[in-house]
């Protein structure tokens, strides 16, 4: 699929890629640019209709060749179709076989209006076309090829020069009609090549051929000098037998010297291809530059907005800590903390994931002592991996300044039976002395508390209700 077109679906021909990344036509491209204002990529539409952006609109300056494509697809395997050959190769070199195709059909170069194998060409112009006819020049007489070799040899001397010069104004003659009937033609046509095509195909096959056209040349060189040989044998005599080779040399150098004027013009016309092609890989350099800083430009400003997104989304999340924080907090000394997921919060405590659990903020008034709750489910020091610890944690608050220190309000934990029978309630007042309870100079002090605040085992008695649906009440009550 990556080698067809997205217009008209066949094999690319000098594939064009554009922003949205599907291949063209170059010509294809070129004229659904001028038939459609506002072209839109018909593969996108296809692919996705509500993802279509600007990378989908299509113009030829925002599109650019691409060389590793048309690299692959001049590499494919094909073989000729043409009944009876057997040629294989790759795409670049099908053209060029394609205009030397033994068993192509090509129709009769003299116009009888007969279309032949091009390898039967010569016998179909020697034995069957009509229109194949030779005026000879001793009788004058209309012939067919083939009678024409039996009306040859006829000893005479200056009669003959004079019979040679007229064949090879008849053979530049013939040679200028066809030149000038084959104007879709290759200019190589006068000497055996059969392709045709438009002027731009002509070019394309003129610079891709050379090889063959030397071949056809010298094999029309090598007839030229067979037709030349019998009239030679006219001519017995050593003084006429020079003056004809001088003759031969003569056409054979004009023959050559109008072959190198064809050649001049073909690289002169290659010259002008390769400056032009100049100029087009220089514009495409100079797109590019600009390509890239437009593409710099607008990486710069993604990063620009990634950071502006990433800031927002800091303050979103601000935010959010923010209004939980103002839905969770308690501003009367007494705070409720409903803890769920239980059982795997007191694996995580018992693996080490998690050893600990800190609650919400609240105060003890409303400009009071901003304070927590920290729970180790599998318990802390004395109580590790035998009772639940409780611990209550001064937090640095805003009216430090204002409030009376070291705390020395009672703090009373209650761990809630769920069926209202058996509380557990566990109080102590601060230790002055202690560091726990003086004004915070971090964000919260060292915890103190009930190391031994419940045992395990009683926690997942089924006597009591302190876990429910994987879920537990601690209320701390500050006097």
């Amino acid at each position: 699929q990556k080698f067809l077109c997205s217009n008209c679906h066949n094999i690319l021909k000098k594939a064009l890629q554009t922003l949205c990344g599907h291949r063209y036509c170059s010509a294809c491209l070129t004229w659904i640019v001028r038939n459609n204002k506002n072209a839109i990529c018909q593969k996108c539409k296809e692919e996705d209709p509500n993802t279509l952006g600007e990378e989908s609109l299509l113009a030829e300056e925002r599109a650019f060749g691409d060389a590793a494509i048309n690299k692959e697809i001049s590499e494919l395997r094909v073989h000729c179709v043409t009944l009876g050959c057997s040629w294989s190769g790759i795409l670049k070199d099908f053209e060029e076989h394609q205009s030397l195709c033994e068993y192509a059909l090509i129709p009769c170069h003299t116009g009888c209006g007969h279309v032949v194998m091009r390898r039967k060409l010569a016998d179909h112009l020697e034995n069957g076309c009509v229109n194949n006819v030779t005026v000879c020049q001793q009788c004058q007489s209309s012939l067919a090829s083939s009678e024409c070799q039996g009306n040859k040899r006829i000893p005479f001397h200056w009669f003959g020069l004079f019979h040679l010069l007229l064949v090879f104004f008849l053979f530049s003659q013939q040679s200028h009609c066809t030149s000038s009937a084959s104007k879709d033609g290759c200019c190589f046509s006068e000497v055996g090549c059969a392709f045709r095509g438009s002027k731009e195909k002509i070019q394309e096959h003129e610079k891709a051929a050379v090889g063959t056209h030397m071949l056809l040349l010298l094999q029309h060189m090598r007839q030229l000098q067979g037709a030349l040989d019998p009239e030679l044998d006219c001519f017995p005599g050593p003084e006429d037998e020079s003056v004809l080779q001088q003759l031969v040399r003569e056409k054979v150098i004009s023959e050559l010297e109008n072959k190198l004027h064809v050649f001049e013009n073909i690289v002169a016309v290659l010259n002008k291809e390769v400056e032009s092609s100049n100029l087009e890989i220089l514009a495409f350099r100079r797109q590019s530059e600009l390509d890239q800083n437009i593409i710099r430009g607008l990486e710069l400003k993604i990063a620009e907005l990634h950071q502006c997104l990433m800031q927002k989304d800091a303050g979103l999340s601000s935010l959010h800590k923010s209004l939980l924080f103002s839905e969770q907090a308690s501003y009367d000394g007494i705070f409720l903390w409903k803890i769920t997921e239980v059982g795997r919060k007191l694996q995580d405590s018992v693996t080490g994931r998690t050893v600990s659990l800190y609650s919400p903020a609240f105060y003890t008034a409303k400009y009071g002592y901003k304070v927590c709750l920290r729970v180790y489910l599998n318990g802390d020091g004395t109580g590790k991996g035998t009772h639940m610890s409780l611990f209550f944690v001064v937090m640095k608050g805003d009216y430090d300044a204002l409030l009376p220190w070291p705390f020395r309000h009672k703090v009373t934990f209650m761990l809630l039976d769920q069926n209202n029978r058996e509380h557990i309630i566990d109080a102590f007042r601060p230790d002055l002395t202690s560091a726990s309870f003086q004004r915070p100079v971090n964000e919260m002090n060292v915890a103190s508390g009930c190391p031994l605040f419940l045992p395990l085992a009683k926690l997942q008695s089924p006597k009591h209700a302190y876990v429910r649906e994987d879920t537990l009440f601690l209320k701390c009550i500050i006097e």
